[in-house]
């Protein structure tokens, strides 16, 4: 029994070591706290369409990119659209607020390309995960 207690704090102690250990970027997950600043969307040309937004909080541009599909997604529907194609996205931080500039052709039946999106599929995570769309 003696030696019980003498391995007891080691391994309690091995055990609080461990639980405090998280998977890698879940830390990084929780502190995740966007603020979404607006939505501008301009018609540059019959189905090309250019969607800039502003967020603090964000991550790294994948959120700023995120950001801007959502609103693409949406205005795609509001048209009577299905579907979308990524054309180009420019990002900029300055001062803690970062900025997109994404352009997006819209159309009733899937597009060629690379990045083409279903916006009601889209539309519907965003709403999900609390993303602001037009």
């Amino acid at each position: 029994m003696r030696r019980a207690a003498l391995i007891s704090p080691l391994a309690l102690s091995l055990a609080t070591g461990v639980s405090g250990c998280a998977a890698p970027g879940a830390e990084a997950a929780s502190q995740f706290r966007p603020d979404y600043r607006g939505i501008e969307t301009h018609l540059l040309d019959g189905d090309l369409v250019s969607f800039r937004v502003a967020m603090t909080g964000a991550r790294n541009s994948t959120d700023v990119d995120r950001y801007a599909e959502c609103a693409a997604a949406q205005y795609t529907l509001i048209r009577g659209f299905g579907f979308a194609r990524h054309v180009r996205t420019k990002v900029v931080e300055e001062g803690g607020i970062w900025r997109g500039d994404a352009v997006y052709t819209i159309s009733p039946a899937l597009p060629d390309g690379v990045k083409k999106i279903d916006a009601e599929v889209v539309a519907a995570d965003c709403a999900e995960n609390g993303i602001p769309m037009v």
